[in-house]
């Protein structure tokens, strides 16, 4: 729990190391990944350093006065998101994440073949919802209301860019951080074939209430 408020404020090229580490510190339901996942610039790679690079007006971050402990950031259009990612993010990494042959057989080359799959965000049930987004947020901060704030700044940067409606994916198994979601407003997209994943969507519309604390922000 901390002991001073910390802000909410846009991204900034001097935050990414502590991007990657809030992602991999997050990645596993919620915990620390770094057990899984040898590489710990393999996962920030996928779900973080793009969306700050392709799209820095969309990401913010918890400020604690030392670094960022917490983020969200996202896309306002998945399909623009996507071409960007293949035309100019993949290239960049394909050389060190090769794409490997055959079925992946560990984690890594799981993870390593979403990244040479990004149409994989293509989903044509949730095409009603163009935006997506990640938030993660370290345990020191958690259960603090960082998480909500994150997430209406991200919905307000959204609804002046005039973009409606936004949805997640969310890992089922991740019982917190559906919990989180679903006091904010977020409902279940049905998906034909959704996978591991539940897809949640909500308006862009502000957040009212104060029902969001006490539940940590999963991916």
């Amino acid at each position: 729990m901390t002991t001073s408020r910390a802000l909410i404020r846009p991204y900034r090229s001097t935050d990414r190391d502590a991007l990657f580490d809030i992602c991999v510190r997050t990645a596993e339901n919620g915990g620390d990944s770094r057990h899984i996942y040898p590489d710990p610039e393999l996962l920030p790679n996928i779900f973080a350093a793009p969306y700050a690079e392709l799209e820095p007006e969309l990401a913010f971050v918890v400020d604690d006065g030392e670094r960022a402990v917490g983020y969200v950031l996202g896309t306002a259009d998945t399909p623009t998101f996507v071409r960007r990612f293949r035309d100019e993010w993949l290239p960049g990494l394909a050389g060190r994440y090769p794409a490997t042959a055959g079925e992946p057989s560990t984690p890594s080359e799981v993870m390593v073949r979403l990244m040479h799959t990004p149409e994989r965000m293509l989903v044509p049930e949730i095409a009603d919802h163009p935006a997506h987004l990640h938030i993660d947020l370290l345990p020191s901060h958690q259960r603090a209301g960082y998480g909500r704030e994150l997430m209406d700044t991200f919905l307000t940067a959204l609804a002046a860019r005039g973009v409606e409606r936004v949805h997640l994916g969310m890992v089922t198994a991740n019982t917190a951080a559906r919990a989180f979601y679903d006091r904010l407003g977020f409902s279940v997209l049905p998906v034909k074939d959704p996978g591991p994943l539940t897809y949640l969507g909500r308006s862009t519309r502000p957040l009212t209430g104060h029902g969001a604390r006490g539940t940590r922000p999963g991916d």
